[in-house]
């Protein structure tokens, strides 16, 4: 484009050959905590000091670890306490004779938030569980532990127990019937 075919004028008129103009604002200072109220607040304003957070990321990281170590600990306890298996040994606590005598009806979880302790691994084929069971008469503690020898076997019961809350130990696997374990969730699992 020649300048003598268009004036001047005519190009700085037209919006985009037009010179870009830089505007030049000063910065205002941030509030100060005595300034009272702000009616009004510009965009370009100087940002507050941000104070180190150093001392809080110390303070607050073992918060945050012991929350994340409690979280994961309750829903790895859930998914025990939600397993066939917690199902399948409390049907058969609920069924067995012993259970009925000691515990009396409507055996279920001693505590509102159950807690069970142990292993429950069966991808490799051990289950040593035990928790709090209460019913109409008693409370105690019911122990579960099963093993499978190999690979594609069936889980054997090595103890079913429970240990009531004078100290009186009862074995509820019986020597002289089957497994009660035998066809249930444990057995189709495996």
């Amino acid at each position: 484009m020649s300048p003598r075919l268009f004036p001047r004028s005519c190009l700085s008129s037209h919006p985009i050959l037009r010179p870009l103009r830089v505007q030049r604002r000063t910065l205002i200072a941030a509030p100060s905590p005595n300034d009272g109220p702000l009616l009004t607040r510009r965009s370009d304003r100087a940002l507050p000091e941000i104070p180190s957070s150093r001392k809080l990321w110390l303070r607050t990281l073992p918060i945050f670890l012991s929350i994340i170590t409690l979280s994961t600990l309750a829903i790895f306890n859930y998914q025990k306490a939600s397993s066939s298996i917690v199902n399948a040994t409390l049907y058969a606590l609920r069924t067995s004779e012993t259970g009925k005598r000691e515990l009396g009806e409507q055996v279920y979880f001693r505590d509102k938030f159950p807690w069970i302790w142990g292993e429950m691994n069966q991808l490799h084929g051990r289950i040593d569980i035990s928790f709090g069971v209460k019913g109409t008469k008693g409370r105690g503690v019911m122990r579960f532990k099963s093993i499978r020898k190999t690979r594609m076997g069936f889980f054997e019961t090595q103890e079913w127990s429970l240990e009531m809350e004078d100290g009186r130990k009862l074995q509820l696997l019986d020597e002289t019937r089957d497994d009660p374990f035998k066809h249930t969730a444990l057995q189709a699992q495996s």
